[in-house]
């Protein structure tokens, strides 16, 4: 049997980190360029890859629309189609660069449903391998991440550069 491993401190975390941006981090930090400060990797016409400045694993990214929307329904068949293909890019980059043998993938839409930053929609496309699960995060609220952001970016960013736009 499953059991659940819980984390509550993240959702207090992440909506203190919000509030003190005073904006839309999705809208934001596209502006400033695809680099590794901004954590954006890739810029098509209708949507971005941006890693997860709170990742659950290294190589934990997000797929968003550039336009600021969280409903999901409203979406353009433009969108959902260049997300979707990002999507299917990242797993395959995800496989070849860090080596993923496995993913979770989806939306949290709403705030009920756990959206972190739940005014932007976004998908989550985080790299999962066997044996990578442990219980630090149940026992003393600490996430074990092996890998800096700025390494995970540059091991990345060479693989987004050769997708078409």
């Amino acid at each position: 049997m499953t059991k659940p491993i819980w984390a509550p401190w993240r959702m207090a975390f992440i909506a203190k980190a919000h509030k003190q941006r005073g904006g839309c981090v999705f809208c934001e930090q596209p502006k400033k360029g695809i680099k590794a400060s901004t954590l954006v990797i890739y810029q098509g016409a209708h949507s971005f890859v941006i890693l997860n400045k709170y990742p659950y694993t290294c190589g934990h990214l997000m797929v968003v629309p550039n336009r600021h929307t969280n409903l999901f329904e409203d979406l353009t068949a433009e969108e959902h189609c260049e997300m979707s293909a990002l999507v299917a890019a990242s797993i395959k980059i995800l496989k070849k660069a860090a080596g993923a043998q496995g993913f979770n993938v989806g939306l949290n839409l709403g705030k009920a449903a756990g959206a972190g930053i739940k005014d932007h929609l976004h998908y989550h496309v985080i790299p999962r391998w066997e044996g990578d699960n442990n219980i630090m995060p149940v026992i003393g609220n600490i996430r074990v991440m092996p890998e800096h952001l700025n390494d995970t970016y540059k091991k990345l960013a060479p693989h987004f550069k050769k997708l078409k736009k």
